[in-house]
């Protein structure tokens, strides 16, 4: 049996998080809705972790979430100021954009897609973690692909033990995931 990572001082998780994500760790931390499961959105074998982890195809592609605009900037293409105008509207919040993909995203973390889904997070926790790691992180729901999301820190050290550092937190109050809209159709996907 794994063996799960031992309980962190609220302020030590944060140090203990950018140590493990640099070592291609994968974490659990609170979102809006649910515990996430993250990485490092460039490190492949971190990405390969975590896909193995959940049992999620690879084709799918995963969610990036960032403190700022700034983070995302290694991720994405240029916006145009229309296409800036249309995401400030919307961000902080829980709303993720398909955005055209900057040449060295990972394909694993497009998925079978030429864009990346990205999100600004208005939650305080998420969003603290992102500020205090200096950079976005991946950001998919903690669960086995197909099962529930999981709502908590022990129900996170439950599940995948050792293989995870579980960051103790709070989830927000949203009942649902974001909502992932295609800026370039305006198409809602979810």
């Amino acid at each position: 049996m794994n063996r799960p990572f031992p309980r962190l001082p609220r302020h030590g998780q944060q140090h203990a998080a950018r140590g493990h994500l640099q070592q291609g760790g994968v974490i659990a931390y609170a979102t809006e809705s649910c515990f996430g499961l993250g990485c490092d959105p460039f490190d492949v074998r971190a990405i390969r972790r975590l896909l193995a982890i959940k049992a999620r195809p690879n084709h799918k592609g995963l969610i990036v979430i960032a403190a700022n605009l700034e983070q995302l900037r290694p991720l994405i293409r240029p916006l145009t100021p229309a296409q800036l105008a249309v995401v400030n509207r919307y961000w902080p919040g829980p709303y993720t954009f398909l955005l055209p993909a900057a040449p060295r995203v990972p394909a694993l973390l497009r998925g079978r897609h030429d864009k990346i889904a990205v999100r600004i997070t208005a939650h305080g926790e998420a969003a603290a973690l992102c500020q205090a790691l200096g950079h976005a992180i991946v950001s998919t729901s903690a669960n086995r692909a197909g099962q529930r999301s999981l709502k908590t820190a022990r129900g996170c050290r439950q599940a995948f033990g050792a293989r995870v550092l579980t960051l103790q937190g709070r989830i927000g109050k949203r009942r649902k995931p974001s909502t992932i809209i295609d800026l370039d159709t305006g198409r809602v996907l979810r």
